[in-house]
This record gives structure tokens, sequence and C-alpha cells, in this order.
């Protein structure tokens, strides 16, 4: 074995993946994770621990691997994220755990999150999850979004004894993670079946229940809850703001993988919320949601392009996605920047125009800025265009609190302790960072129910 190199990972070839749902990666047998367990070197300073936003133990969780404790192992990583089956399939660990393996200096980094996400599918497919509720404390606590922030909230503090209930707008639990990422990237399943575990915690959940509209601040008040964490996501799509962008034919890709997701838009006749793609799909942006908006389209059939302003390099898209992208077909479009679309006498997208970009110094995010080339304008045609140029936090939270104070961009203003200016009501995860990583906003969630738990404590002493 050459424990420079990692233990390949089997993935469904792409001519067969791009005409199903199916996830594309296998997973690791319990052979071939023993076998990459054995590459780490059990780092006594651990620099990966540092480069995850939760504090997973890395290192003891994957020498339980290496034992062939998987059981043990699961538990290990439960101390510190609770969705692990989740983590493990979409985090990027390329930029935070694994970009810190010392392994990595002389060879490829060790497969953390293949390792994370091969225990939580073998104690889900081999255990029963149980969990020793501890003394209730009294204390009532609620949270508004069953996303990954809102999640990771309800279960630190579930372990404190605490009476949690999770508000969630939608009919189905789990936020981002159910209505914005791909079966084939993350199972429906797999996002229920850690819910499930949640539940058997002893957290109650409420689906249907859009705060500021069947519910307000003040019946929560009413109820008894004595803390609120408001983790409502970035729900609202980022516009272009160019000519003909409400031609018909145009999808925001919150839209776009909301419909297929939740409502199921690509089981027709099965289901009746279709979403109907012409023979050439042209996709706007180079993040995850633009890889996942592109391979969705490409599933149901259409020729699909990403046009992009900067180069493939500066894509902010995991490179893993960016991968799989094209090896299913999709092209990419680089240095290119959308002027306007152009419809049909019908009302129907049928071009947009572009303008050629180049690259120029960095900018202060570290990123190499653009700016157009003059008179290189061009004509791109294309059935249908999907947006998906980020999302900004959901609006409808101020109008149920007027008096929560945000931040220029529209996000929740917090302090150190992620208290907003109302005492007793706590934010995070995308409604304050704007759009993030799953374990940010986890990361943030498991701050809250900290903070929450010492102003508690601190109000009852």
């Amino acid at each position: 074995m050459d424990m420079l190199k990692r233990v390949p990972i089997r993935e469904q070839e792409p001519i067969e993946r791009i005409h199903n749902f199916d996830e594309v990666c296998f997973g690791y047998t319990s052979d071939e994770a023993v076998m990459e367990a054995q590459r780490c070197l059990q780092c006594k300073n651990a620099p990966c621990v540092k480069g995850c936003p939760v504090g997973v133990k890395i290192p003891e969780f994957i020498q339980l691997i290496k034992e062939k404790k998987f059981k043990e192992s699961y538990f290990k990583i439960l101390e510190t994220n609770l969705l692990p089956a989740i983590c493990g399939r979409v985090c990027p660990q390329e930029t935070q755990c694994e970009q810190n393996c010392v392994r990595g200096i002389k060879g490829e980094p060790i497969a953390i999150g293949k390792l994370e996400r091969f225990v939580a599918d073998w104690f889900r497919q081999n255990c029963k999850f149980e969990f020793s509720k501890p003394q209730p404390n009294g204390r009532k606590v609620a949270i508004i979004g069953s996303g990954p922030a809102g999640l990771s909230c309800a279960s630190s503090l579930a372990k404190m004894g605490y009476e949690v209930t999770v508000f969630e707008a939608f009919h189905k639990l789990g936020g981002v993670l159910y209505y914005g990422i791909p079966e084939f990237r993350l199972p429906k399943e797999v996002v229920e079946w850690e819910i499930e575990n949640l539940k058997k915690m002893g957290v109650e959940f409420k689906t249907n229940m859009i705060f500021g509209k069947t519910f307000e601040l003040e019946d929560l008040k009413q109820e008894g809850f004595d803390a609120v964490f408001i983790s409502s996501g970035a729900g609202l799509p980022n516009f272009l703001n160019i000519e003909g962008e409400f031609l018909n034919g145009i999808y925001s890709a919150n839209e776009f993988l909301t419909r297929i997701n939740l409502m199921k838009a690509y089981k027709f006749p099965e289901y009746d919320t279709p979403i109907k793609l012409g023979k050439k799909v042209g996709v706007i942006g180079g993040g995850n949601v633009a890889m996942d908006a592109a391979r969705v389209a490409r599933r149901l059939g259409s020729e699909v392009y990403i046009l992009y302003r900067r180069t493939e390099t500066e894509m902010p898209a995991r490179k893993e996605e960016i991968v799989h992208a094209k090896e299913e077909g999709i092209k990419i479009v680089e240095l290119v920047s959308p002027v306007r679309f152009i419809g049909d006498d019908s009302g129907h997208v049928r071009a947009i125009e572009l303008v050629k970009m180049m690259l120029s110094k960095e900018d202060s995010s570290g990123r190499r800025s653009v700016k157009p080339i003059d008179g290189s304008n061009f004509v791109f045609e294309a059935d249908n265009f999907i947006v998906a140029i980020g999302q900004s936090p959901n609006p409808l939270i101020k109008k149920a609190v007027p008096d929560l104070e945000l931040n220029p961009n529209g996000s929740i203003k917090v302090d150190e302790t992620l208290m907003t200016n109302i005492e007793g009501v706590f934010a995070g995860g995308d409604i304050v960072t704007g759009a993030a990583t799953v374990i940010l906003a986890m990361g943030m969630g498991k701050k809250a129910a900290e903070s929450i738990d010492r102003y508690l404590n601190a109000k009852k002493a």
C-alpha cells in the first residue's frame, strides 16, 4: 500500500449517473476505510482539528476506525458533531481539516470527509441510535429554521437538558439540506435519519410554521420560551438586474433546486410539478449552487453550459463538484459576464448577450478582479437560463420583528455571543453570515447554544 496516496473511492460512471439522481459516490467499504485510516499519522497537535469549525476529534475517530471499532468511532464524532452523515458528504474538507493534514505535505491528505461519512453510514445501516436524556432543566428554547444552524443548536441544547422546539416554514425538515442540495449529492433519507435522531433526543419539530405569519415573537414569549434562536437562512436569491431578466424560461437557482428537491419536479408525471427545460441550458455562476443546478439540468436531458466571469481556477465551487460536472459533459465558458437577456415574440428567453472579461489584480478578498473588454460583446443562444449568483438573508424576519437591527446587507446584527439587539433573541447561520457552508452554520448553532445556556444561567442567578 502506498501511504502517500489515498485509497480510491468508487463512484457511478458519468455515462450512467447523468440518467439518474442516485448518489454519485458509493463511499468506502469497511476494508477500504481501515486501509485509509492506517495512513493517519496521529499527530499530537492535530492541526486537522484546528481546521474544523466544530472541532471534531479527528485523530481519535480515525484511530477507532483503524481498530475496526466503527460504533465507538461514530460516538466519538458525535461528541462535537451530531450530523456526520451530512457533513461527510457536503462539507468542503479540502479547504478545512484536510487542508491542514500533515500527511498532505508530502502526499495526499487523509480522506477525513470520506471516513466521517463511512462511520455514519455504517452506524445507520448496522445500529440503532440511542440517547440517554439528561435531567430536564425546566427551560424552553425556540429555534426558527431547521437548517444546519438550527439542527446543531437544537442538538447541543438537548444535551444540556433544555426543552427544544424547532419551527420550520416548509412541510419538510432540513432547510437547505433538504431543498437546496440535490439527491445525488446528499440523499434525503440521510437528512431524514439525522433528524429522526434529534427527535429521539427529545427535540420537537413543527412544520408549516412561518415566522411573522403563522406565529410571532410575542407568541413564543407567551408560550413560555425563555430564549429564541433565529436560523432562517439565506433564502432570497440574488438577481442580475439586467434587461430581460423576467422573461419566461429563466430560473433562479433557488427556485429551480427547491422545485427539484422539495417538490420532486424531476419525477414527472408521478409529481404534478414538472420543470421543462429545452435542449440547451446556460447556468450563470461558479459556486456550489451553480454546479448543483448545472448537474441537475444535465440529468433532465439538457446540454449544459456554465457561464462564469472568472476562470475555472477562481471558481468558489468545490473542486470535486467541478470535476464531476465536467465528467458529466457540462462545459464551462470562462471570462464572460451577462449584459442582457434576449427574448422571442412569445416572451420566452432565447439568448443572452455576454461581454468577455479579463482578469486583473487580486481584490481585497484575495481573488483576482475582472473587467470587461470593450467591444467584445456576443450573443449566446440557449432555451433556458439558471441564475446562480448567490443568496441573501431571509427578508421576512425584519417584517416579523421590526425592532430587530440588521446590517447593511440585510443580515441580522449580533454581538460576540450571537445575541441580537433584542434580549434573549439570538441568531446564527446564513441569516447572519450570508450564504456560507453547512459546517460553518453548524459551528454557529453550537456557539449559540453555549451562549444561550450562559445567558439563561446568568439570568437565573
